[in-house]
């Protein structure tokens, strides 16, 4: 009995020996601790090849094991990697948590680094410190990283800010070899090219252009797939989508913006998901060191939200795409910023007295139909006078029903008589244009109206109850209902002047609208029904004023 039990000891120990032997390997690691020993023999004789001699250490030296940085701030949460200083993780305390960063499908490479046309590669560095927390009582802090490859040595300074979506990047690369080299040094932020079966963790998340500053001259590319390769000299490159942004905007001179995409991937077929191609932004420098010697060069790293004021802060405020009229090229174009800017910053000083940006777009409705009020009474002035004159015009139509050309002669000839502009009814509205399409444009864009609430009265099974995000649809649906309502109100209020058979097909509109609007943003749908309530109310004023006029004129007649 004791030999079996001391047998099956035997085989159990030997069973264990050979598990971790085949299974763990990992145990094995130990002994490597050597080969930093042997790093310096190769390095003692290198006088008689001196390029020779970074290749073979580069080749030897085991890549130490990836090291993190925790950062926190009042304004993000972030993850440092050793592997040159790329985020892992990059959180956004911006109305709920917004991850910038998904580790192989978005965010950057780290610092890439190559010398004498050899390959460009993740430089391995070590970390200063692995906790950064900045507050109140500390607004900001470094992270050092450093590190050598290939007879260079490398340093990467981060500086975080407590107020700032933004963190400056210091790069210094040190030739300690004893020839020159020709050295390329890389800040590349990559995403997917497209992003199909995936699920966006909040609404703009996934970058939709690539947007660059080229001697003044801004240019934009929604096609990611589109481009292969662009190198040019500007101000600042950035990858985003309407409402978020990283951009990367070069501090000293020698640097490239760099845009490069690996082509449009095939189709996924069979239900299969599309293969994750690659599109990138980088700033790239290639600085020749002499032996000796040190390059340096400062990056701004901006990865945040696209508010405006934050945005022109760091010159990044062309960024946000309010778009423009469809005008010749030849005329210069009409940006709609002249428009949209204004507006837009109007709105966030309404909010800042009054707390609510529900309640700040509707003064901001208030405001432009005040403004707009004049020209209002003027095409309805307008209007009631063409339908006045209607059925003398149908008379007319009647009669020289076969003669084109003469119904037009006479028809002018009445509008002239009675001195009745037929295009008075038009032409303020078309002035109102500009103004409405840029407050549409300015509320589209408007990231500070994500998770902003107007009247939010809870949640039921899941659902909010009322509105608790401006920028998402209304989930009760009820406000689309009103702005339908509204606007029909407003089409039966409206005076007609043309075909009946167009009278009826205008009042189909409303209903068309409200189909419309149904999943748009809530706060571009809360303006469209303010500015049909209001126009309603000028238009019951304006009759109103128009009944107590023709009263009064006929108690004047009855006088005379």
């Amino acid at each position: 009995m004791e030999k079996r039990a001391l047998l099956a000891a035997v085989l159990m120990a030997a069973l264990l020996v050979a598990y971790q032997m085949f299974f763990f390997p990992t145990p094995r690691e130990p002994p490597a601790p050597k080969r930093p020993a042997q790093i310096p023999t190769p390095a003692t004789p290198p006088p008689a090849t001196a390029a020779a001699a970074p290749v073979t250490p580069l080749a030897a030296a085991p890549r130490p094991p990836q090291r993190l940085a925790v950062v926190e701030t009042p304004m993000y949460n972030a993850v440092v990697s050793s592997e040159g200083g790329k985020l892992q993780e990059l959180v956004l305390k911006y109305r709920g948590a917004k991850p910038m960063v998904i580790v192989g499908d978005l965010g950057p490479a780290g610092l890439l680094v190559s010398a004498d046309g050899q390959s460009p590669s993740v430089v391995p560095m070590t970390l200063s410190a692995e906790r950064i927390t900045l507050g109140p009582g500390r607004s900001t802090q470094d992270l050092v990283l450093t590190g050598e490859v290939d007879g260079l040595r490398v340093r990467q300074r981060l500086t975080f800010h407590a107020d700032d979506f933004a963190i400056e990047v210091s790069l210094r690369a040190e030739n300690v070899a004893r020839a020159p080299r020709a050295v390329t040094v890389s800040l590349p932020w990559l995403t997917r090219q497209v992003w199909h079966a995936t699920h966006e963790k909040f609404q703009g998340q996934h970058p939709t252009e690539i947007v660059w500053s080229s001697n003044g001259h801004v240019e934009r590319i929604t096609d990611l797939t589109a481009v292969h390769e662009h190198i040019a000299d500007g101000e600042w490159i950035a990858m985003g989508s309407v409402w978020y942004l990283a951009a990367l905007v070069p501090k000293t001179e020698g640097f490239k913006l760099v845009v490069t995409s690996e082509g449009k991937p095939p189709e996924p077929k069979n239900g299969d998901t599309a293969p994750a191609g690659r599109a990138s932004i980088a700033l790239r420098a290639a600085p020749a060191i002499a032996p000796g010697q040190a390059w340096e060069g400062r990056i701004l790293l901006y990865a945040g939200p696209k508010e405006y004021e934050r945005l022109r802060a760091h010159g990044l405020q062309e960024t946000i795409n309010f778009g423009g009229f469809p005008v010749p090229r030849a005329w210069g174009g009409l940006p709609m910023e002249w428009l949209g800017v204004p507006i837009l910053l109007l709105m966030n000083w309404v909010y800042r007295h009054v707390g609510n940006y529900g309640v700040a777009i509707i003064l901001l409705t208030v405001l432009t139909r005040v403004l707009f009020y004049p020209l209002t009474v003027k095409s309805m002035r307008s209007m009631k006078a063409m339908q006045a004159l209607q059925p003398q015009v149908n008379a007319l139509r009647n009669k020289y029903k076969s003669d084109p050309q003469r119904l037009q002669k006479e028809t002018l000839e009445l509008y002239r008589k009675y001195k009745v502009n037929p295009m008075g009814g038009c032409l303020p509205m078309v002035a109102q244009i500009p103004i409405f399409y840029a407050l549409y444009l300015a509320l589209s864009v408007s990231v500070e109206l994500q998770n902003a609430k107007f009247l939010c009265v809870g949640r039921l099974f899941g659902v909010d109850l009322w509105i608790c995000d401006l920028a998402a649809h209304d989930p009760t649906y009820i406000l689309p209902i009103l702005m339908g309502i509204t606007m029909f109100a407003q089409q039966k209020m409206t005076p007609t002047t043309g075909d009946p058979r167009q009278a009826k097909m205008m009042l189909v509109m409303p209903f068309v609208f409200t189909f419309m609007f149904l999943n748009l943003p809530s706060g571009l749908v809360l303006y469209w029904t303010v500015s049909n309530v209001l126009q309603i109310a000028q238009q019951r004023l304006m009759e109103r004023h128009a009944r107590e006029r023709a009263g009064r004129e006929a108690k004047d007649a009855g006088r005379a």
